[in-house]
């Protein structure tokens, strides 16, 4: 019993942490909203990215789950010379797929 207790508080703990933290250069990259293609914005390509949606038995939450998605997509961006991103759908799974673009402001 006390080690079900144990395990049970073990995973709430773990699903309340964030592990995906923002790299500096992606400070400046947006996220905008689904739908119509950025006007003015030139596509650099896609990202993938994937986190644990669940731990053991225990679901983690959706909304940290989503944030930290966006989170390692804003620091894929850089790389392919983005600063804006796109999602191209609901994140399922623990996985998203977004579209990069490098847009004059």
């Amino acid at each position: 019993m006390r080690l079900a207790v144990l395990a049970v508080a073990s995973a709430v703990l773990l699903s309340a942490c964030t592990w995906v933290h923002l790299a500096p250069a992606a400070k400046n990259v947006r996220v905008i909203p689904a739908g119509a293609t950025p006007a003015g914005c030139e596509k650099r390509g896609e990202v993938s990215v994937s986190v644990k949606d669940s731990v053991a038995f225990y679901e983690r939450n959706t909304l940290r789950v989503r944030d930290e998605l966006e989170t390692l997509a804003r620091n894929e961006a850089p790389g392919l010379q983005a600063d804006t991103l796109q999602p191209l759908g609901d994140p399922a799974h623990g996985e998203q797929r977004f579209a990069a673009f490098r847009c004059s402001r």
